[in-house]
């Protein structure tokens, strides 16, 4: 090939040399044309597997968690109900599969116990009065009546004293023992019994030795250890070695017996359920068959 000289030649090699330029250029832009082609696709999937992402954890986030079912319960309980609240917790467990464990001390005690440790399923005090402070403070979710507690005047057998009214409990030599008004039921209301009758300062002057529970009360007057006493009738009805004096309905002062489910409980469901239960049929027949009268009834309605 014979090769080009002078001004004709340089021409050529201008046109051959732009030429290759210009391919390389498009070469490089298509390069990076694929390039930004991948990447806009790799960014859009990776946002769409993090969309999926979060959706499936928002799903998750949104569902409830199991409730674990009840083993037990804690039940705070006045001690004069211990007879037909074993019953009765017996008979749930064998119904529903949850133990029943309880608590029997003074109501006054428990109410500070439980405002102390914010622990517990349900609470059945002697007297309503204790509840509805319970409630006052935001413990109690929900509540029902079942029973009632009746103030009698308790005796040794064979009433050596001779007591036959709330009047002769205030005579001369006779000896009192009586609940700690401050943390049993039954002493706060046999104190507001003497004091509607007149009688408190006159009678409260015989009173020897106070205790936390009627349960320590009625065994201070079965061994003869004391005059008298103001007691619930239910609770000392079936001791033999104990005799009762009936106080007149206009003088007495009778205490519904409540239960609430606490609000801190663990198993709302459970204490809720519970409640309902010492309310029922058969709860109610229990504490009939221990010589309760249950709720309601018109002859102690006020």
């Amino acid at each position: 090939m014979r090769r080009l000289a002078g001004p004709a030649g340089s021409l050529v090699m201008i046109v051959v040399m732009l030429s290759l330029i210009m391919g390389g250029c498009g070469t490089e832009a298509e390069g990076s044309g694929t390039t930004t082609s991948v990447t806009e696709n790799t960014v859009a999937a990776e946002t769409t597997q993090a969309a999926e992402t979060t959706q499936v954890a928002e799903t998750t986030t949104s569902q409830p968690a199991a409730t674990q079912d009840a083993e037990s319960l804690m039940v705070y309980c006045g001690a004069g109900m211990r007879m037909p609240m074993d019953e009765i917790g017996q008979a749930f467990e064998e119904k529903h599969g949850v133990a029943i464990q309880y608590n029997y001390t003074g109501s006054g005690a428990q109410l500070s116990q439980m405002e102390l440790t914010e622990e517990g399923d349900a609470f059945m005090p002697g007297a309503a009065m204790y509840l509805d402070t319970a409630e006052e403070k935001g413990f109690v979710s929900y509540r029902q009546n079942v029973a009632y507690h009746i103030p009698v005047i308790t005796v040794p057998k064979g009433n050596p004293a001779g007591i036959m009214s709330l009047q002769d409990l205030a005579r001369d030599g006779v000896t009192l023992v009586w609940g700690d008004p401050e943390v049993a039921a039954i002493g706060k209301t046999g104190i507001g019994i003497l004091q509607k009758t007149g009688l408190y300062e006159e009678v409260w002057k015989n009173v020897v030795a106070t205790f936390p529970t009627m349960s320590e009360v009625m065994t201070q007057i079965s061994l003869r250890q004391a005059d008298a006493a103001i007691n619930w009738w239910d609770t000392v009805k079936s001791d033999e070695s104990i005799e009762v004096i009936q106080i007149p309905r206009a003088q007495n002062d009778i205490k519904l017996i409540p239960v609430g489910a606490l609000t801190f409980s663990e198993y709302p469901g459970t204490a809720r359920q519970f409640v309902d239960f010492c309310v029922s049929e058969q709860g109610k027949a229990i504490f009939e068959k221990h010589g309760f009268v249950t709720y309601p009834n018109v002859e102690y309605e006020d």
